[in-house]
C-alpha cells in the first residue's frame, strides 16, 4: 500500500482524498476526504477570468489541506485541475498560488484526462459485481463541465462538455448579480436547450445508448440521492452505491426548479454551497436519464479523486521499482 493525497479543484468545490491504494489489487483505503466549496469559476463563463476572492477562497482551502496531507505524511500528492483553470485567462496567478502552498504545480488537465480519472475512481470496484451490467456510462456532472464516459474494463470513448451546474445558473439564472428564485419556464426551457446541444455533441464521440449501466459521479448527483432517501443529513455510506429511478429523479428535479432559495435551503442533506446550482444539477442528470433510457443511476462517491489517487500510487510504485 503507498499512502497518497489527491486534489481536485473544479468550478465549484476543492476536494482532497488522502488514501493508502494499492494499483494492483484495486484496494484503496481511505484515510481523510473533505470537500470544500469554493467556487472558483464564480464569473469565470462570463468575464473569461477567475476572480480575486474566488482565488482566495482557493488559497485558503489549500492551507487548511497542507495541514491534513502533512499530518498524515502522504508520500505523494497531485493536484488536478479542471473546467475553471482550463478556461481562465489568469490561470497563472492560480498556478503560482498553489505551488507556494502546496509545493506542487496543479496539472490543468483536458476533459478527456478527466473522464479517464473519474471512469477510472467510479468502476474499478465494480469489477465483478454480477448486478450491473457493462458497458457503463460514467457521468460526472461538475460545476462547469459534464464529463461522459463508455467503458467496461477499459475506456471506450470520453467528451467532456462545457454543461454544468454552476455555468448553467450563471448562464441563464443570473440577472443584476442574484439568481432567480425560483426560476421562469422560459429561464429552464433555455438550459435544457443548452444541454441537449451538449448532449448531442456527446453523443458525437460516445455512444451514450449502448451502455447497459448508467453511473452518476459528483455533487449535484449525490444530493440528488441523498434528498431521494429523505436522509436527515448528508450519509456518504447511504449515497454510495444508491439507485435512484428516472421518475424520482424527474420528481426531485421538478422540485428543486420550482422552490425558492430558502425553500431549497431547509432541505437536511442540502450544502448551502449547491443550493443555488442544485437544480441546473439535477437537470443535467434528468437530461442524460431521457436521453439514454435509462431507468435508474447508479450513484457513486468514487470519482476523479480516487481515480487521481490509484495513479498516483501506481506511479510511485513504478519509481521504486525503477529505483
Amino acid at each position: 500500500m503507498t499512502r497518497v493525497a489527491a486534489i481536485d479543484c473544479g468550478t465549484n468545490s476543492i476536494r482532497l482524498l488522502v488514501a493508502d491504494a494499492d494499483p494492483a489489487t484495486g484496494e484503496l483505503v481511505e484515510l481523510d476526504r473533505r470537500m470544500t466549496i469554493v467556487r472558483l469559476g464564480q464569473g469565470v463563463d462570463r468575464t473569461g477570468r477567475l476572480a480575486p476572492e474566488a482565488l482566495e477562497r482557493t488559497f485558503a482551502a489549500c492551507r487548511e489541506y497542507a495541514e491534513v496531507i502533512k499530518e498524515h505524511g502522504a508520500e505523494r500528492l497531485r493536484f488536478v485541475a479542471t473546467s475553471a483553470s482550463r478556461d481562465a485567462e489568469n490561470r497563472d496567478d492560480f498556478v503560482r498560488g498553489v505551488l507556494d502552498i502546496l509545493g506542487v504545480e496543479p496539472e490543468v488537465i483536458t476533459g478527456d484526462q478527466e473522464a479517464e480519472f473519474s471512469f477510472t475512481g467510479a468502476t474499478r470496484e465494480l469489477a465483478g459485481r454480477t448486478d450491473l451490467a457493462t458497458p457503463y456510462l460514467v457521468v460526472d456532472i461538475g460545476g462547469g463541465s459534464t464529463e461522459f464516459v463508455v467503458g467496461d474494463g477499459q475506456v471506450r470513448a470520453a467528451r467532456s462538455v462545457d454543461v454544468g451546474c454552476v455555468r448553467m445558473t450563471e448562464r441563464h439564472l443570473v440577472h443584476g448579480g442574484e439568481v432567480s428564485d425560483p426560476p421562469t419556464e422560459q429561464q429552464i426551457a433555455a438550459i435544457r436547450a443548452d444541454i441537449e446541444a451538449a448532449l448531442d455533441l456527446a453523443e458525437q464521440t460516445v455512444p451514450l445508448r449502448e451502455a447497459r449501466t448508467l453511473v452518476g459521479l459528483a455533487g449535484s448527483v449525490t444530493t440528488v440521492s441523498a434528498i431521494a432517501q429523505d436522509l436527515p443529513d448528508y450519509d456518504s455510506a447511504r449515497i454510495h452505491h444508491s439507485r435512484v429511478s428516472r421518475a424520482r429523479v424527474r420528481e426531485i428535479t421538478e422540485r428543486l426548479l420550482h422552490s425558492t432559495h430558502a425553500e431549497r435551503a431547509t432541505i437536511p442533506s442540502m450544502h448551502p454551497g449547491r443550493v443555488d446550482v442544485i437544480g441546473a444539477g439535477s437537470l443535467v442528470l434528468l437530461a442524460i436519464m431521457e436521453r439514454t433510457g435509462a431507468e435508474e443511476v447508479v450513484v457513486s462517491e468514487h470519482d476523479i479523486l480516487d481515480g487521481i489517487a490509484f495513479k498516483v500510487a501506481e506511479e510511485t510504485e513504478h519509481g521504486k521499482q525503477g529505483g
